[in-house]
């Protein structure tokens, strides 16, 4: 590890800030809970009497169209893309409005908290000037 807080996967690689790194963390837990989510609602289509199946399964199809979205993005972010901030960002702000209406307006505190607080965590990660520098484009001549 440099004075700066990057890292390097390989001799002459690139090098990869610290804050990009844990990230990227982030965003596998946030992909992971997203498939988490999807077979917990196949499960209760399956096990449970929903409304309508379809929807039920769809929503479950979103939710790792979803997480797949964010590990490719993450990915990108490892490889110190610009192009892959922007729907990592966008994810990140979307998910913003969700947490606070499942924590503060239907109290549901231990499913919208731990959302916030990723949500947060990653868009001040990226916006470091470490992750900023690395990942912001230089402009052409």
């Amino acid at each position: 590890m440099r004075a700066d807080g990057a890292t390097t996967d390989s001799p002459g690689g690139p090098i990869v800030p610290t804050p990009i790194r844990v990230a990227v963390v982030i965003i596998y837990l946030e992909a992971l809970a997203l498939v988490g989510a999807a077979g917990v609602l196949v499960d209760k289509t399956i096990t449970g009497h929903p409304d309508d199946v379809g929807r039920a399964l769809f929503a479950a199809l979103l939710a790792v169209a979803g997480a797949f979205v964010l590990v490719v993005c993450a990915r990108g972010l490892m490889r110190l893309s610009p192009s892959a901030r922007t729907p990592i960002v966008l994810l990140q702000l979307l998910a913003l409005p969700v947490s606070y209406s499942l924590a503060f307006q239907a109290h549901r505190v231990g499913y919208g908290g731990p959302i916030l607080v990723a949500a947060l965590a990653v868009l001040f990660l990226l916006f470091t000037p470490p992750a900023r520098e690395a990942l912001d484009r230089s402009p052409r001549a």
